[in-house]
């Protein structure tokens, strides 16, 4: 168990290694790896298990009666998924969870984590700390989704969505996690129209780009709508 990258994760936050080494023997934690594609978490099931994305990365989405594909988040390694519903216990799952890319995956019993022991270790009330700091984030980020595909064109939502990453990687430079598909559907658009509306802002000097790596230029404000 990689303890020194854990202690990085903000699920561990502010816990030393050999604690957290403790806590995952208590908590009775356990490893799994996923090849790319592989589905993790199924819509309907339930869990009790909260992951924590070691290694990799996988994709939140939801599939409609016709199997066409949503993708709600993103989670990257040292974050975690699926806390909500295992909280919940006996709520089946309204999502499904997919290896975006081959993946290492560290699972840990949501009840036992938020349940102390006898011993009511400071580390464990720390972890219990951090992952109701971890879940108000994540409602942050769905406001941010609800922000993101407010704006009723496609310029527009690529103009918020940008924007805020810009602001959060604090450059005009940075590479977005999601391919175009993925990013389509984040915005909720079709993948053409996505495409076809980065070029016509690419020739406006809007940005530059190249896969997922963006570079936002000078904009005019009568360019972004």
């Amino acid at each position: 168990m990689n303890t020194a990258f854990l202690s990085k994760t903000l699920l561990f936050q502010g816990i030393r290694e050999h604690e957290i080494e403790a806590m995952l023997r208590c908590l009775g934690a356990h490893e799994k790896e996923y090849k790319k594609g592989q589905t993790i978490y199924q819509a309907g099931q339930t869990v009790k298990d909260l992951g924590l994305v070691l290694s990799g990365g996988i994709n939140i989405v939801v599939y409609d009666y016709w199997g066409n594909s949503t993708i709600f988040s993103h989670i990257a390694p040292g974050q975690i998924f699926a806390e909500t519903y295992s909280a919940m216990g006996q709520e089946e799952l309204l999502v499904n969870v997919i290896a975006d890319q081959d993946s290492h995956i560290l699972f840990v019993d949501t009840y036992k984590l938020m349940t102390t022991c006898q011993h009511a270790c400071p580390y464990h009330q720390r972890a219990i700390h951090n992952l109701i700091r971890i879940s108000a984030q994540k409602n942050l980020n769905l406001s941010k989704r609800m922000l993101h595909t407010a704006p009723k064109s496609i310029r527009g939502r690529l103009v918020s969505y940008l924007s805020e990453q810009a602001l959060q990687h604090g450059t005009n430079r940075f590479y977005i996690p999601f391919s175009r598909q993925q990013l389509a559907d984040y915005l909720g658009v079709d993948r053409s129209a996505l495409s076809n509306e980065l070029s016509k802002m690419q020739k406006d000097g809007l940005l530059q780009y190249h896969k997922n790596e963006f570079i936002l230029t000078s904009w005019d404000e009568k360019n972004l709508a």
